[in-house]
């Protein structure tokens, strides 16, 4: 049968992972200076990284909060020296609108907030600063969000959630194509009662209009799904779910295993493609 009519997919963007964090769930403490950073940065261009995306607040459940000052000491010198090297895009991970005015100000030029721009000021700051912005569904805050979270329709209530705080963003004066979603797989959700039906739901997050960034690489849900599998045993659920967010037509999905990611993504594409040649 002839796909001739549609138009195959874009390719998925892959955005790697750089935790300058000493308690992330999967690598925190693995980057303890700028100098290593730097290097795990510049190794995951080289493995085909589109975008880095550096944090210095872990998000992790029950993760202790980090004091403005103390986040940008840990992202924006790296910050810098990755802007001096490569000419890489690069996302500051972060809910802090402050944070996020200094990593700009050093080279950033996306601010992935986990807090969806709820953060007094943060609303403000995304329309003055200009730069592309995610906004993720987290329920409740890393502290407590995985204490008993409730839906009573994950997809839809995500969905709407997303569908508010662009329309918020867009008051405040960001521009709409500078808005990206993110349905926050595994921030306030039950490893399998939720965060399987919002990946099985995804294209109604992409249906929203929005480039739509996936995060699930290592994620517990893989786990629970795998004898509990620890994080550095879930490349290959890691790399499942992320071709599952390809197909449901998600922009860019944020991984740790970059390399093997980049790969995977590669065939899939191909594939894909060639069934438009048929």
């Amino acid at each position: 049968m002839s796909l001739a009519a549609s138009a195959p997919p874009a390719p998925v963007r892959v955005m790697g992972v750089l935790n300058m964090t000493p308690d992330s769930f999967s690598d925190g403490g693995s980057l303890g200076s700028v100098e290593a950073g730097l290097a795990r940065a510049l190794a995951l261009v080289r493995a085909g990284a589109d975008i880095l995306d550096v944090g210095g607040e872990s998000t992790r459940p029950g993760a202790t909060p980090v004091p403005a000052d103390e986040e940008i000491v840990r992202v924006v010198p790296l910050i810098r020296a990755i802007r001096a090297e490569s000419g890489a895009p690069i996302s500051v991970d972060t809910m802090k609108p402050e944070v996020a005015r200094a990593a700009v100000a050093a080279g950033a030029t996306i601010w992935n907030d986990v807090a969806a721009l709820r953060w007094p000021g943060a609303l403000e700051a995304a329309a003055e600063l200009g730069c592309d912005v995610v906004l993720m569904h987290m329920q409740g805050e890393p502290g407590t969000m995985q204490r008993e979270p409730r839906y009573d329709d994950v997809v839809a209530d995500v969905a709407d959630f997303l569908a508010a705080r662009a329309e918020a963003a867009m008051a405040a004066g960001v521009a709409r194509e500078r808005i990206w979603l993110d349905p926050g797989v595994g921030f306030g959700k039950h490893m399998i009662r939720h965060n399987l039906p919002l990946l099985a739901g995804l294209p109604r997050i992409v249906g929203l209009g929005f480039p739509v960034l996936l995060g699930v690489s290592r994620k517990s849900f893989i786990g629970a799904l795998d004898e509990q599998a620890p994080p550095d045993a879930r490349l290959g659920g890691s790399i499942a779910a992320a071709l599952a967010g390809a197909a449901a037509g998600v922009a860019a999905v944020r991984v740790h295993d970059v390399r093997e990611t980049v790969q995977a993504l590669r065939v899939w594409q191909a594939i894909v493609q060639a069934g438009y040649q048929v």
